[in-house]
């Protein structure tokens, strides 16, 4: 299914049932009161957060979303049927904005979270409403209220505990396919991961938690470069960073530089991500090149206060000691 994580739609709640103008016309009783019925309430649009969708991708075929009408009034007081709400599903993780101020109006992060995107019109008052003691047949009675209709966009934020980052073909598909049960396509060129992927890792006495794999951060990312822009939002939410490095047998590649300037690109796009905590890891130590250079890599970090981690995502050297840190640092909160 194709990954789709923007959409724009419209949402009308339903229109109120129009009030009844109705008399009582019974066998002895000619010149009965007023008895004309309310109108019934519009239907409301809602979304609904559903922990089974991972894409906005249906959304952007069906982009007009209108909530059943209530019905009108009838004689004998008898009140109009509400009109029915409509369920919009979206994934759970979906950011709700206006369409045209950009307010951010809800955060649906829960399973079965709802929000009336669009409220319905209320009912119209019928005749009965408006008698009095001085007026006993009023001739009139009330329009339905015309149902809530707005833009609005929505922007699907992966909910994940870890999120790997580093320059494309550095191993993080590799990684995440060693750790969980994902399965990302994997290939030696750059920009592999077109989408961002999701694996669950399962640790002793039931715990788990969640990695993404976030492709395309290049240095230019904040301003679009590489698939940067795209993806940078599904860092927002993960507690904590693990920053993918590699060594190329060319030494005009600095892991350091790589570091540095990957993290100038987060605080650029929002200065809380470059303030998340991050774990420094160096992939591909099955690798002679890169196994000689790593002691020096490793100071050249712990001058500036991170530990480097050695990795091999290919023979899984050093994953599960990894992911015991991740793990206790998680728990730690």
């Amino acid at each position: 299914m194709k990954f789709v994580d923007e959409a724009k739609i419209l949402v009308k709640g339903g229109d109120g049932g129009d009030g009844c103008v109705s008399f009582r016309r019974e066998k002895f009783i000619p010149k009965g009161g007023p008895d004309g019925g309310d109108g019934g309430k519009g239907g409301d649009v809602i979304l609904q957060a559903d922990g089974q969708l991972s894409t906005l991708l249906d959304l952007t075929y069906l982009q007009y979303f209108r909530a059943q009408k209530g019905s009108h009034g009838k004689g004998k007081n008898q009140t109009g049927k509400d009109g029915e709400d409509l369920i919009v599903r979206v994934p759970v993780g979906t950011l709700v904005r206006d369409g045209e101020t950009g307010e951010v109006l809800q955060d649906l992060i829960f399973d079965g979270q709802r929000f009336i995107a669009a409220r319905g019109g209320r009912g119209g008052r019928g005749n009965a409403r408006f008698a009095t003691p001085t007026h006993r047949t009023p001739r009139h009675a009330e329009k339905g209220e015309k149902g809530e209709v707005r833009w609005l966009r929505l922007e699907l934020k992966l909910l994940a505990d870890v999120g790997l980052i580093g320059y494309p073909n550095v191993g993080k598909s590799t990684l995440l396919s060693k750790i969980s049960s994902a399965r990302p396509k994997i290939a030696d060129y750059p920009f592999t991961t077109l989408i961002p992927n999701l694996g669950v890792v399962r640790r002793e006495e039931g715990r788990s938690f969640v990695v993404a794999d976030i492709p395309g951060l290049i240095e230019g990312a904040s301003q679009g470069a590489g698939l940067g822009l795209t993806f940078l939002r599904h860092i927002e939410r993960t507690r904590l960073l693990v920053h993918l490095l590699e060594v190329t047998e060319e030494k005009h590649r600095s892991p350091i530089r790589d570091f540095e300037t990957l993290n100038k690109e987060l605080k650029a796009y929002h200065p809380s991500l470059a303030e998340k905590k991050q774990l420094v890891v160096l992939n591909k130590i099955d690798l002679s090149y890169v196994r000689e250079r790593a002691e020096e890599i490793r100071n050249q970090f712990e001058r500036i206060g991170y530990p480097l981690y050695l990795i091999s995502g290919k023979t899984g050297e050093g994953v599960e000691e990894l992911m015991e840190i991740l793990s206790k640092l998680l728990d730690s909160g």
